[in-house]
């Protein structure tokens, strides 16, 4: 998927935002970005969002997507919703097509019948597949290695055929791992510390512990979403900070910021894991005006602060 040349950013831009998994981790961050601003939000999730309306149900159904498209005022549509886990998508291929690419193909098609002319989609670096210890950028080719990184590779020619052939404002972002605040439910790694953090526990690492993975936190990746909306930006762009550290980094810097000992045992490395994800920023920042401004230990701080303030939830 090419990128469009890209005017310098515009005021926010009038009409309705709909934030497809907008009660979710990075989806309800985003929602309030865009509350900030002054726009209205639509959120569809399975969940209710406190804050908006919501169009509640699955976004394969086409009476919840009329529902949070309908009424002509929409400006375009930030989708987030997706089956992200890699080890579902493998578990459940069919249900992982269904419910991204499925979905993605009738929410543009959704689109473009109502005339709305803009969609941003989440995307992965999966799709690339393992490429070892080079740097990703986004000239690399789409030979993804599980459903998950095919379904969002699929999207994302979904949305540049789109863009080319109806002159849709569509822009996949590939974001390496999120983090942040609010992410108290995950069974991601981060979470998984702070919960044994909390609890006096140990954590375990798959295999050695060396394999690299870049954390964007998620003030950043809102930001990147934001300026691409801004923009209407068409294409692809890596949003991450450039900079990827080792899980064994990883451990020692979230000892520093809890305090705690967080005892490592070592476990067998999962089939098939890359041994590290190293991303190119430069496009982002050339194009978007991307820079990620959160820092590894400051940005642990903020998911400690919130660990620490609120009962822990049950991962899922």
């Amino acid at each position: 998927m090419s990128s469009s040349p890209v005017p310098a950013a515009q005021s926010a831009r009038a009409g309705r935002v709909v934030v497809t998994g907008g009660s979710g981790f990075v989806g309800r961050a985003v929602v309030a970005a865009f509350l900030a601003r002054g726009q209205q939000v639509t959120v569809v999730d399975r969940d209710e969002h406190p804050d908006v309306p919501t169009a509640s149900g699955e976004l394969t159904d086409p009476a919840v997507r009329e529902a949070a498209l309908d009424g002509g005022d929409v400006a375009g549509v930030v989708h987030l919703a997706a089956i992200t886990s890699v080890l579902r998508s493998v578990d459940t291929p069919a249900e992982t097509f269904r419910v991204n690419v499925e979905a993605t193909q009738a929410l543009l098609e959704d689109c473009r019948v109502r005339g709305i002319d803009s969609l941003l989609m989440a995307s992965t670096n999966a799709v690339v597949g393992d490429v070892g210890h080079a740097r990703i950028d986004e000239s690399f080719p789409l030979r993804p290695l599980t459903p998950y990184g095919a379904t969002k590779a699929a999207c994302e020619m979904l949305l540049s055929g789109y863009a080319g052939a109806f002159g849709t404002a569509t822009c996949a972002l590939r974001f390496t791992n999120i983090y942040g605040p609010g992410m108290g439910h995950k069974d991601s790694f981060v979470p998984r510390m702070m919960r044994a953090a909390l609890a006096g526990r140990g954590i375990q690492v798959h295999g050695d512990g060396r394999q690299r993975r870049d954390l964007v936190h998620v003030d950043d990746v809102v930001a990147a979403i934001t300026s691409a909306w801004d923009r209407r930006y068409t294409g692809t762009a890596i949003i991450g900070t450039g900079e990827s550290v080792t899980v064994l980094e990883l451990v020692d810097a979230v000892r520093a910021v809890t305090g705690c000992a967080l005892p490592v045992e070592h476990v067998p490395a999962k089939a098939g894991e890359m041994p590290a994800v190293l991303v190119d920023v430069s496009r982002a920042g050339e194009e978007l005006g991307y820079r990620p401004s959160v820092s590894l230990v400051d940005g642990l701080a903020t998911v400690w602060k919130d660990f620490s303030a609120r009962p822990p939830e049950p991962a899922r």
